[in-house]
């Protein structure tokens, strides 16, 4: 029998928007992390298999001395990086906008419950962004920085790039890979006479598909990790044994390190083998026949769309934005939908993305406007300065920017991490003909919107000299979207709140005054 081609790649989800891109706080250390399944399991089917949000909340209030909005957060966070049905996320939002008291909140959230593992797993991640500075010291190196891993020596993965964000993710799990097996390992298993009789569980296994991916027919298909595992002409090297129905922990963590690799659904493999997207910029769809063609530079866009499986576009379909300058670009098309967009060193541009979005990462951009369909998950702002975003979205966080405005509908605290200085916010504020739609199919409501409410997270916050503000009424302006869209929303999704919307109504007031003065003077 022919054996399989074997391909194993770290997901890039959990780490680009379940790792917060933050320090984690100090009681989340890897020490601490350990204690949170053996304690679980006391608590019965409240703490194991599945975690209930009460235990957590215990834990994370209790022991870990973490604020209960920090322990929301989290859980929160790891709902996010799941991939639920849009119906369910339209009817939890429905329900929490529903409660009118804190207590009907509590005990709204008590009802939700998630894998346990997993979740360690994610709160365990939280360290990759975590900066060591015993490491420089020992290397005598002038500035803290990540280690490359010994097992990415000699492969494909570009260690020069640092923008690419994959490889620092690859970079953690090879370092870290025995400590986050460890932590799935069954309390009984460490009564092993042995290091080398340590045994993972299916369960265990599973469960680290959270984290790791794979396919065994030349990425036609991915498929879970465990189900790669116990692929008949695998399980000698992942060392599943079918009398005892578990895994060698040895043995299989010596497979997973001669077998993850780059994802190829990821950044560098969309760059490097992805299909160039030659979008019109909007100038050149209205330049009447037989004009001059102007110089300008084109921008880089490029999508791995023609290689996804269909069923797994979710988190693997990217589209790269790259050095988009003075340009405006208008986009609505089935390659867009419910894709990964990165939008990376973007200058003067206006940018237009209205299709239902997966997710949404905005990198070293600079005065530009960029307007986007609803977003499923995540939209993150890094690094970026004077860029106005405009959008509905699941969740928003930013990070070491300045002079952002941001306008939103989010059913979710906006996330203000490190670094940043004067971030606006200001509540979302038009529409375009499919919004409504494109809101059902990312599971996107306007039951209740949190734009004013943000969380700033890290330790560089201070209260008495926040980093963010409030619009003041009047700066406010609504935004028209002058692009024509076949489809049923006529306007915003959401009301204005009263003093944005009565400092809307009085300059339309003052408009329509002085138009009508002006009609019955004399124009000099």
């Amino acid at each position: 029998m022919t054996s399989p081609s074997v391909t194993l790649w770290v997901r890039a989800e959990p780490f680009t928007y379940g790792a917060l891109q933050v320090a984690p706080h100090p009681r989340m250390s890897v020490h601490n992390v350990k204690k949170i399944v053996p304690y679980a399991r006391t608590k019965g089917k409240q703490g194991f298999p599945k975690l209930s949000y009460s235990v957590w909340k215990h834990i994370a209030c209790n022991k870990l001395q973490l604020s209960e909005d920090l322990a929301w957060m989290y859980f929160e966070t790891f709902q996010l990086v799941l991939s639920h049905h849009p119906e369910e996320s339209l009817q939890w939002d429905k329900k929490l906008a529903e409660c009118s008291t804190q207590q009907e909140r509590d005990q709204l959230k008590s009802q939700l419950s998630v894998d346990t593992l997993k979740f360690v797993l994610l709160l365990y991640i939280q360290q990759l962004h975590k900066i060591s500075l015993r490491t420089s010291l020992v290397y005598t190196e002038e500035w803290p920085s990540r280690t490359r891993s010994p097992d990415l020596e000699g492969r494909t993965t570009p260690a020069s790039s640092k923008a690419l964000d994959e490889h620092s993710h690859i970079t953690f799990v090879l370092n870290h890979l025995n400590e986050i097996m460890e932590l799935l390992i069954e309390p009984d298993a460490y009564g092993a006479s042995s290091r080398s009789d340590l045994t993972l569980t299916v369960e265990s296994v599973e469960a680290l598909g959270f984290l790791i991916a794979g396919s065994v027919d030349r990425n036609r298909s991915i498929k879970q990790l465990l189900e790669v595992a116990l692929v008949q002409q695998v399980q000698p090297k992942s060392g599943y044994s079918k009398i005892t129905g578990m895994f060698s922990f040895r043995m299989f963590q010596s497979w997973l390190r001669s077998g993850i690799g780059n994802s190829p659904f990821g950044i560098s493999s969309c760059i490097a083998t992805g299909r160039r997207l030659s979008w019109p910029m909007a100038a050149e769809e209205a330049r009447p026949e037989g004009a001059a063609v102007t110089t300008t530079k084109r921008g880089k866009i490029a999508t791995n769309a023609h290689c996804v499986p269909k069923d797994q576009l979710r988190g693997n379909k990217i589209i790269i934005m790259s050095q988009v300058c003075k340009q405006t670009i208008a986009r609505t098309s089935g390659t867009l939908e419910l894709s990964s967009v990165k939008i990376h060193r973007c200058h003067y541009s206006y940018l237009y993305l209205l299709s239902p979005l997966r997710s949404v990462s905005i990198e070293k951009c600079r005065h530009s406007t960029i307007i986007l369909g609803p977003v499923e998950t995540v939209v993150h702002l890094n690094s970026c300065e004077h860029v106005t975003v405009i959008g509905v979205c699941r969740r928003i966080s930013i990070s070491n920017s300045t002079l952002c405005t941001l306008h939103l509908l989010t059913p979710t605290r906006p996330l203000i991490l490190g670094g940043n200085d004067s971030i606006t916010l200001a509540p979302y504020h038009t529409h375009y003909s499919k919004l409504q739609e494109h809101m059902h199919q990312t599971g996107l409501t306007n039951a209740g919107n949190l734009w004013d409410q943000p969380f700033s997270v890290g330790p560089d916050h201070h209260e008495d000299h926040p980093v963010w503000e409030l619009m003041p009424p009047k700066e406010f302006y609504t935004f028209n979207i002058p692009f024509e869209i076949q489809g049923e929303t006529k306007s915003a999704p959401c009301e204005l709140p009263t003093k944005y919307k009565k400092a809307v109504t009085l300059r339309e007031k003052q408009i329509d005054s002085w138009q009508k003065n002006g009609e019955g003077g004399r124009v000099v």
